[in-house]
């Protein structure tokens, strides 16, 4: 399995995309751990761990759609960040449920961000 340190991208409107990952990553137990002059974020789990997720408002938007999956604990944690991508201003790109071509306990929900980017949060466990 790779195992990543860490992932950032540029996004478009930085304060709008600061506040929808503020509240579409609460409910996975992820939250805004730093912040560089207002022109980054740094999110992670408050585990004495550093942020793993950034978003940077210097630069271009990816030119495409990004697909990033985060994992969730349990399908509640995955339910409640569906309903908290939505509510925050994303768009709905696949109600939490089974994704059997995958696993049989693939169990994920996708939310479109306000810059097209697919963002994904998946549980591996069984129900």
């Amino acid at each position: 399995m790779i195992t990543l340190d860490h992932v950032g991208f540029a996004v478009a409107d930085y304060q709008r995309s600061k506040a929808f990952y503020e509240q579409a990553l609460a409910p996975l137990g992820i939250t805004l751990l730093m912040e560089f002059s207002g022109a980054a974020a740094g999110f992670g789990r408050d585990d004495g761990e550093r942020p793993s997720f950034f978003i940077e408002a210097n630069g271009e938007p990816a030119r495409g759609r990004l697909h990033i999956a985060l994992r969730a604990e349990n399908r509640a944690q995955v339910d409640a960040f569906h309903a908290a991508g939505i509510e925050a201003g994303g768009t709905d790109n696949g109600a939490p449920g089974l994704r059997p071509v995958y696993h049989p306990d693939y169990y994920g929900a996708y939310v479109i961000d306000p810059d097209g980017n697919n963002i994904e949060a998946v549980c591996h466990q069984p129900g």
